[in-house]
């Protein structure tokens, strides 16, 4: 049977379409950028990872800190949309400002602070699934969103990468030019998918404001913790989430960098990234279908188990070729373990907190980037090697998937 999704259930699709593109902005054009800073102001290849890391790091650390509050204060009612408009307004605002960063530190800065806000904006847009669509559907419209991202963020991938071409290899353009337009055309790209989910968009399932929300609000994200340990079921799936997402998402902040600071070809590593999202397109929509047959849990399992495979041949990666076979294999599982494991949670609690309880899935998740960003940075310094510095990801995956395998044997 064909999946037809609503009205609804589409353009909050599309927001996916839109803030993946700064996803991949980051993860690709800025490292760059930010390398060519850096190297102009003397700092050395491992300083500049472990930076990059640094940074990276500093915006999870924020977001485990806001992000709680933010998802708490989305639950009443009204007051999600308005929270999610200004997070995004203030990602794209920053990110346009970025471009025109011309020392290495005021552009870690800056782009902390677009980071941050994008981050936060998926905290409250991850909470929304709970109000657009039902518990069936869950799986396949998170996918969808997953892949029609991938694909969707390679319009103004393409379009930044070309600019970019034209300062790299055919010194058309100033480095400034080149990042202050890619920069601009990702953010406007980010806004004007953001547009159509801002107008239709119902919050169903809400909690009423009393007479002071915001402390109420920030009450009752305390009271979730105390809640967990009523339900394991979510509790040993935020634990197995923090250890096997953590290589994931540091792969996502560091692939780009990783591979400059081996020396390997930028270009290369460019179109190899932008193969990635072509696999992903597809890989993330056969994992949505197959979860009709399959249960989503087991789905999980086998993106865990790949990703593990992924960080130990990514130890002894010294050539681009391989960074090409890494990325299409990054592509096959990336969305997949993604998606089904926002709407795995999404399913497992109370939908009318939605925002509090995805606040929390934030400080797993962030908190898991932070961890992974910052032990490669510390490793890759302590040893001069930027491959153990990698490496060292891949003992999360096991450990993950254990607690995972707890999570799913608890019933609910």
């Amino acid at each position: 049977m064909k999946f037809e999704t609503t009205t609804v259930e589409r353009r909050w699709i599309w927001y996916d379409v839109g803030n993946s593109a700064f996803t991949m902005l980051a993860a690709t054009l800025l490292p760059i950028f930010f390398h060519t800073l850096a190297g102009d102001a003397g700092v050395s290849e491992t300083d500049y990872l472990a930076y990059w890391a640094y940074a990276t790091s500093a915006v999870t650390i924020l977001v485990a800190i806001l992000g709680p509050m933010l998802g708490a204060l989305s639950d009443l009612r009204g007051v999600k949309i308005r929270l999610f408009a200004g997070s995004v307004l203030v990602g794209a605002v920053s990110c346009v400002l970025l471009g025109f960063a011309v020392h290495w530190l005021w552009f870690l800065l800056v782009f902390a602070l677009s980071k941050t806000a994008y981050q936060l904006s998926l905290v409250v847009y991850d909470s929304m699934l709970c109000d657009v669509t039902t518990a069936e559907r869950m799986d396949e419209v998170s996918a969808k969103g997953y892949a029609w991202g991938y694909i969707g963020s390679c319009v103004p991938f393409i379009a930044a990468v070309a600019i970019y071409v034209l300062y790299a290899m055919l010194g058309v353009l100033p480095m400034v030019a080149a990042a202050a337009l890619g920069c601009g055309i990702t953010a406007l790209w980010w806004l004007g998918w953001t547009v159509p989910l801002c107008r239709v968009y119902q919050q169903t399932h809400y909690t009423a404001p009393g007479a002071h929300p915001v402390r109420e609000g920030l009450r009752n994200l305390g009271g979730i913790f105390r809640e967990l340990t009523a339900n394991p079921k979510a509790l040993w799936f935020l634990v197995a989430f923090f250890f096997f997402i953590d290589g994931v998402y540091t792969i996502i902040d560091m692939a780009t960098s990783y591979g400059t600071s081996l020396g390997l070809d930028t270009v290369g590593l460019l179109v190899a990234l932008l193969v990635t999202q072509v696999v992903a397109f597809p890989s993330a929509l056969i994992f949505g279908r197959l979860s009709r047959r399959v249960r989503s849990e087991w789905l999980i399992v086998v993106c865990i188990a790949a990703y593990f495979a992924v960080t130990v041949y990514a130890a002894f990666m010294t050539h681009l070729y391989q960074f090409w076979i890494l990325a299409v294999v990054v592509g096959i599982f990336q969305g997949s373990i993604q998606s089904l494991s926002r709407s795995y949670f999404a399913k497992i609690i109370p939908q009318d907190r939605s925002g509090e309880y995805f606040g929390i899935y934030d400080i797993f998740g962030k908190g898991a980037s932070f961890t992974g960003t910052l032990l490669v940075g510390l490793v890759t310094q302590l040893s001069g090697s930027q491959n153990i510095g990698v490496g060292v990801l891949s003992v999360m995956f096991p450990i993950g998937l254990i607690f995972f395998l707890l999570s799913v044997r608890t019933h609910d």
